[in-house]
């Protein structure tokens, strides 16, 4: 049987119960590469065209799965490899519960997931060619790229804090101060 996205959807609809499924769990063999790419701006490919049903997008983002640098698709019983052009969500939304230190930031992906940035799920802030890129953690080693509107929303909450005898600016959430630059460098 030749492994195709229409038969990785057939084999998740199928193992699918409440909840997103436990691909840490499964570990079957690797079946090969799939021409699919998950490009920066959070767009699904499949043979080189956008994959347009976002129900289809978002059953697949619940089979992702991240191996060190690589990406897969798995299922009880096949795993392929996919292509990433950066992180395999898009953060394009937050909300804003509380102030300040007890402030709780909660993100919304493309793909219908919501995440708490925290302990677990922190926020980092990468610089590229002289510009900021912000992800969040979302599950499990996956990311999702805050997208640009929602990071300067972001800075519009953030705020200098001593860390550690550095001032560092940043923002709070469920308790944990992340840094989004040292305060020096923004001078």
């Amino acid at each position: 049987m030749a492994v195709s996205a229409e038969s990785i959807a057939s084999a998740v609809k199928a193992a699918k119960g409440r909840g997103l499924p436990p691909v840490d769990k499964w570990n079957p063999p690797f079946c090969g590469d799939l021409d699919m790419r998950i490009a920066r701006d959070g767009t699904w490919f499949y043979l080189g065209t956008p994959i347009g049903r976002a129900p289809l997008v978002r059953l697949f983002s619940t089979v992702l799965k991240r191996e060190g640098d690589k990406y897969f698709l798995v299922t009880p019983v096949e795993k392929v490899g996919i292509t990433v052009d950066d992180a395999p969500f898009l953060a394009v939304d937050f909300d804003i519960e509380g102030e300040g230190k007890d402030q709780r930031l909660t993100f919304h992906t493309s793909v219908g997931d919501q995440v708490t940035a925290d302990a677990e799920h922190p926020i980092r802030v990468e610089t590229r060619d002289g510009e900021p890129a912000p992800y969040v953690e979302v599950r499990a080693g996956l990311e999702a790229l805050i997208d640009r509107k929602s990071f300067f929303r972001l800075v519009d909450h953030a705020m200098t804090e001593e860390i550690d005898g550095e001032a560092l600016f940043g923002v709070w959430s469920a308790g944990v101060f992340f840094e989004i630059a040292k305060a020096a460098d923004l001078a």
